[in-house]
């Protein structure tokens, strides 16, 4: 049983290597993989970035097939505990093996191959809009894409986009989704109303100043939620 504890964490190291080379952050790719591997099918905002990631869904797929068969062999390995026949020999090969792998993988040389190998995937073989938005538009740390609600005391109702935002102003108006109609076209000369999402992209710092109140609110009705 030791052994096969072993074997699951070797993967489960393996894999959160691989994740975190596709961009993925550390804590985030160890509770993805664990997740994925026991299959207790957790649902969270950072699920949606192995979902929109193609490569992270081929490791996300072999996870969730070896979680199923990890278990199947623990069960069966209950059982022959009761017989002679341990198998000490192939599952002490089989660690052996993986214990390579995981320093190999965790080397700085392997760690810039498969990074390199891996953006090469992306780029060669899917589309741009099938790669996830931050590798797109996130240029900087602080980039974000978010969305404002305008709620009733707003003090943007009734001003113009360009009022709102000055011209060196980090901050891009993607869209504005005003009621059942989403609206990209002269943005600029739009005025704001109440009910209105506006879906800007640019410097958090920026976005957080310029929007602090509506961004105030927006959490409040959230925390109320």
């Amino acid at each position: 049983m030791l052994l096969y504890i072993i074997i699951i964490a070797l993967v489960i190291e393996i894999s959160v290597t691989l994740l975190k080379l596709t961009g993925l952050k550390s804590n985030v790719a160890r509770f993805q993989v664990i997740s994925m591997l026991t299959g207790t099918g957790f649902t969270t905002d950072e699920s949606k970035s192995i979902i929109d990631h193609p490569v992270r869904r081929k490791i996300s797929m072999f996870l969730i097939l070896f979680g199923v068969f990890s278990l199947a062999v623990i069960i069966s390995s209950i059982s022959t505990l009761l017989s002679d026949d341990l198998r000490l020999t192939e599952l002490t090969i089989i660690i052996g093996i993986l214990v390579v792998l995981t320093v190999l993988i965790k080397s700085p040389f392997m760690n810039k191959r498969i990074s390199a190998k891996m953006k090469g995937e992306m780029f060669n073989h899917y589309e741009l809009w099938e790669h996830p938005i931050e590798e797109i538009l996130f240029l900087e740390e602080d980039d974000v894409v978010i969305e404002i609600d305008i709620y009733e005391k707003s003090e943007f109702i009734d001003v113009k986009v360009t009022d709102i935002l000055s011209e060196d102003a980090d901050i891009n108006v993607l869209f504005i989704e005003s009621g059942d109609v989403k609206l990209r076209k002269e943005l600029c000369e739009y005025k704001v109303k109440l009910g209105d999402n506006l879906f800007l992209y640019g410097n958090k710092k920026e976005i957080e100043e310029t929007f602090s109140k509506e961004i105030e609110v927006m959490k409040k009705k959230r925390a109320v939620e």
